[in-house]
């Protein structure tokens, strides 16, 4: 019984501990805590000395040129970043990503090589 009672208190507290980690990190993957963002996202990318269209960068990423998801902004960062040092090195492209949170407040982040 005392076993029990112990397993099940550290699950509680782990649980609870991950909660409160996830208010102070960008990204929340391992938490249950509610998503409550909602990011709105444009992105534009230059491979190869032009700028890809929005068919050709949801066939790279899987992910729409402008979109929305109900997580932190870190979530869709992550996304174009972890395809273009999963499967893109390569050939390699420069992506800026201007996003808004929850409709006021305003990002933007870049990543790739800055000059083709």
């Amino acid at each position: 019984m005392w076993l029990r009672l112990f397993v099940a208190s550290a699950w509680l507290a782990f649980q609870l501990g991950a909660i409160v980690y996830a208010r102070f990190v960008p990204a929340r993957y391992f938490c249950w805590a509610p998503y409550d963002t909602q990011t709105e996202y444009w992105v534009t990318v230059k491979q190869g000395g032009r700028e890809l269209t929005p068919a050709e960068i949801r066939a790279r990423y899987r992910r729409g040129a402008h979109g929305f998801d109900n997580r932190s902004p870190q979530n869709t960062i992550d996304i174009f970043q972890q395809a273009e040092e999963r499967y893109h090195r390569r050939d390699p492209a420069r992506i800026e990503m201007r996003y808004r949170v929850n409709g006021h407040v305003d990002g933007q982040w870049r990543w790739g090589p800055t000059t083709e």
